[in-house]
């Protein structure tokens, strides 16, 4: 039974529900609401530092929350794949109008 997936694997700890999911789509979004929601409070993150890095790495620091409050649970293992996913799939080439890629010119 340790295999299935449970309800009991999906438990949050002090991070709500919607912050964990909502966090997948827009991480900045997120953590800006949680910011002012006052709900990052019991993490300390309250100097310069987060902001800084919520603005520069949203996905590091939902991960550094995430990890903080559950350890290396379900939720910190989807939003690592998720931070791969979208790290992974930037950069890499470059379109010009009429679909011709820039390192072939």
């Amino acid at each position: 039974m340790s295999d299935r997936l449970t309800l009991q694997s999906l438990a949050v700890h002090a991070l709500p529900l919607w912050f964990l999911v909502f966090s997948l789509f827009l991480p900045r979004v997120a953590l800006i609401i949680a910011w002012f929601d006052r709900d990052l409070v019991r993490f300390h993150l309250d100097n310069i530092i987060s902001p800084i890095m919520a603005l520069l790495l949203p996905r590091v620091l939902i991960l550094v929350l995430i990890y903080r409050d559950e350890g290396i649970g379900l939720w910190f293992l989807i939003h690592l794949v998720v931070a791969l996913c979208v790290w992974g799939g930037t950069g890499g080439r470059t379109y010009v109008r009429r679909g011709r890629r820039t390192d072939d010119i």
